[in-house]
């Protein structure tokens, strides 16, 4: 009787890496609320935040790698699924500022200035946490899906694909820019004081959102590995190396191309979500295609393909542009094209296929 073994995908020492990350990464809010600011173990809060916002911009690294790594699908657009989540959670915190605007009014700022009389239609039920969490899922869900199922029936794929994603992205920017949509125009969402009635600015409100993200990584690592390792997974990567072949067997494309892409578009979307209250502040420039193109290098520069790579690329790429917006505020763009051709010419598989390289020849000597 032969057995099939299950791909594990991650390695003993890749385990032990996880765990010991994800303590470390648990640790720092412990270690911002219990030392004091001159301990010599104090986190500052800025680090705190800084690492918060890398961790969403991972999970959306993680989702961008699930379609293009293991299905072959390369979305330029997965921007605008990352800033809609954003926004169906920024709606929420819009409603539970309540009368601490500038205007005093029952409505945000930017609808008094704009002459605003009530909340569009869109609005409803937001000042609810959990409607707003269900429209953080739902929004970009839906829009994956019916984006998705015209694009898959009609078999867009490749260049052609990534560039209606990219175009989708755009048109939606422009949309939001617009200060009649109700979403705040060119300024966004911003000056946010609550969050289930806590003080969104709370260093303890804080390290709760930090840990809430963190746990949200790590649960869409473990889902994303369980759907590659599992026989779903193996389809997904048939999709990619050859889909004339699989439809050929007898499997549709289609339905299997549209739950993946979908499910993609969801994580991003919780991403944004988490995102939103961190950083303090989200507007259309989210849905810049720039922002999707970024999301492809964190993920090529970490190794597309591996769950792990992009998640690495994205803590790696952020590093990096934290410092050099600070030392060389004008030189980052032309940077990040240079980190991108570098990796495409000598690191194909990122910086994961570089420590396999690595490994496999000291196992050779």
């Amino acid at each position: 009787m032969t057995t099939i073994l299950k791909p594990s995908l991650f390695s003993r020492p890749a385990w032990i890496g996880i765990v010991f990350c994800a303590v470390v990464l648990a640790l720092l809010p412990i270690m911002n609320l219990c030392f004091p600011a001159d301990h010599a173990l104090h986190i500052s809060s800025y680090t705190i935040a800084l690492v918060g916002k890398f961790m969403c911009y991972a999970m959306a690294a993680l989702a961008l790698d699930l379609v293009w790594g293991y299905t072959g699908i390369l979305s330029l657009g997965h921007g605008v699924f990352f800033a809609l989540g954003g926004y169906a959670h920024g709606m929420y915190l819009m409603r539970s500022i309540g009368r601490d605007g500038v205007y005093q009014s029952n409505l945000p700022d930017f609808m008094v200035f704009l002459n605003w009389k009530e909340y569009p239609w869109y609005w409803w039920m937001t000042e609810h946490f959990w409607f707003a969490m269900l429209l953080v899922v739902l929004v970009p869900g839906l829009l994956a899906f019916i984006f998705g199922y015209f694009a898959f029936r009609s078999r867009i794929k490749g260049v052609y694909f990534s560039i209606i994603t990219q175009a989708m992205t755009f048109a939606f920017m422009l949309l939001f820019f617009r200060n009649d949509t109700g979403f705040g125009g060119n300024n966004g969402f911003t000056d946010f004081k609550r969050i289930l009635g806590f003080t969104i600015t709370d260093p303890s409100t804080k390290a709760v959102l930090y840990l809430v993200t963190l746990a949200f990584l790590l649960a869409a690592l473990f889902v994303c590995r369980a759907i590659v390792t599992s026989k779903l997974g193996r389809v997904l990567q048939g999709v990619r190396d050859s889909e004339s072949r699989l439809m050929f067997i007898g499997y549709n494309p289609l339905w299997f191309k549209l739950f993946v892409w979908t499910l993609s578009a969801v994580v991003c979307g919780i991403a944004g979500a988490l995102y939103v209250p961190q950083v303090g502040i989200i507007n259309p420039s989210e849905m810049s295609p720039a922002n999707s193109i970024e999301m492809v290098i964190w993920a090529a520069v970490g190794g597309r393909g591996s769950l792990l790579g992009p998640i690495i690329g994205a803590f790696t790429v952020n590093g990096l542009k934290s410092w050099f917006t600070a030392a060389f505020p004008d030189l980052w763009l032309y940077a990040l094209g240079l980190i991108f051709i570098f990796v495409t010419l000598f690191m194909p598989q990122g910086i994961l296929g570089l420590v396999k390289k690595f490994k496999k020849q000291e196992a050779a000597t």
